[in-house]
């Protein structure tokens, strides 16, 4: 399906205002059987349309409290989010399954603002068009941060791991690349190196430059190097070893001690070039 055949759903998916019928785009009320030709199930988790001579004889009550929740998130995360910027694709069977079993609308908007299933499945490019050399990477931790952030697999959102024991910082920004997965059961972890830190839950271009070998507590837990591909300081770094040795020493002296403190083993290996990061990055994807 064509990018154009979903711009009038884009349109009301990232305005709307839920209630149980209607998605409100604007003062045009868009319902949600209009949806159908582009989604053929949403018709199916759609309450049926009171008429209009029929006299409510009690007021419904107000839905759960997570609902509410969930539902207020959904609008803000759909609404700031640029859907025109992403390449649009087939829907797997998988998200096929999910809407078809959802109560309510809100269910399928969670489902796109969700950085696992709406970022991760509906759009599949989304690694990046120049993967493995410049690819997308959700930022979880922000350069200087002490508190270990990480995204939370059930809802999407970005929760409080712990902070470290040790008293050390992130010295660059720390996340990881969508749509791969390692040997750990998790995507590939990047930490990118840029001048400024960014919000946990963000994504960006991102260039690989190296490869980091890392044995965390017996189980192989290897990291990409890169550098911002937007930011004009590191944009021009094509490789680990044109990185300043100090800063490569602070990098390896992070993730030798910061877990110390926990009574947890890390080792470090020696930095490998950007042709051994490529070679990690296609064999995630």
């Amino acid at each position: 399906m064509s990018h154009t055949h979903f711009l009038p759903l884009l349109k009301a998916v990232s305005c709307c205002i839920l209630n149980k019928q209607l998605f409100t785009f604007s003062l045009l009320p868009i319902s949600v059987l209009s949806l159908q030709p582009y989604f053929p199930s949403v018709a199916e988790m759609s309450p049926p349309i009171e008429t209009p001579n029929k006299v409510a004889t009690s007021s419904p009550s107000p839905p759960p409290l997570n609902e509410r929740i969930v539902s207020s998130l959904a609008r803000r995360s759909v609404a700031a989010h640029p859907w025109h910027d992403l390449d649009i694709g087939k829907r797997s069977r998988r998200v096929n399954s999910l809407i078809t079993k959802s109560r309510y609308p809100v269910s399928f908007l969670y489902l796109l603002c969700n950085p696992l299933f709406g970022i991760l499945i509906l759009f599949p490019n989304n690694v990046g068009t120049e993967a493995p050399k410049i690819f997308n990477c959700v930022i979880e931790i922000g350069k200087g941060n002490k508190v270990k952030y990480e995204l939370d697999k059930k809802t999407g959102l970005i929760k409080v791991d712990r902070v470290l024991y040790s008293s050390v910082v992130y010295p660059h920004n720390y996340g990881f690349i969508p749509r791969t997965i390692c040997e750990d059961g998790d995507p590939i972890d990047v930490l990118v190196i840029m001048q400024e830190p960014v919000v946990p839950g963000c994504f960006l271009r991102a260039k690989a430059i190296g490869l980091m070998p890392m044995i965390d507590q017996g189980e192989k837990d290897d990291k990409i190097i890169a550098v911002c591909a937007d930011d004009p300081e590191y944009r021009h770094y094509n490789d680990i070893k044109e990185l300043p040795p100090h800063r490569l020493a602070e990098i390896r002296r992070f993730f030798e001690d910061y877990k110390k403190n926990e009574n947890k083993e890390v080792a470090v290996d020696d930095f490998l070039p950007s042709s051994s990061a490529y070679e990690a990055i296609e064999h995630s994807m």
